[in-house]
């Protein structure tokens, strides 16, 4: 996902929103799933489109699949 945000917000702030919102949507729509005390890890990855090319992304998120 290829996010434009206002430079005021932080990343962990907007990570924290989206996290939040979409967890408490998910649990509405899924209410078997709410028993997980999570539907998030704490882990995400920002950085400016200027500074790293969609490719690495890609490779970035392909990695996290094979972490244990």
């Amino acid at each position: 996902m290829f996010l434009n945000a206002l430079p005021t917000l932080s990343p962990a702030t907007i990570m924290a929103k989206m996290k939040g919102v979409t967890s408490k949507r998910l649990r509405e729509e899924f209410s078997h799933r709410n028993h997980l005390p999570s539907l998030w890890t704490r882990f995400y990855f920002v950085s400016t489109a200027g500074n790293v090319s969609s490719e690495t992304i890609k490779h970035y998120v392909e990695q996290q699949k094979t972490r244990g």
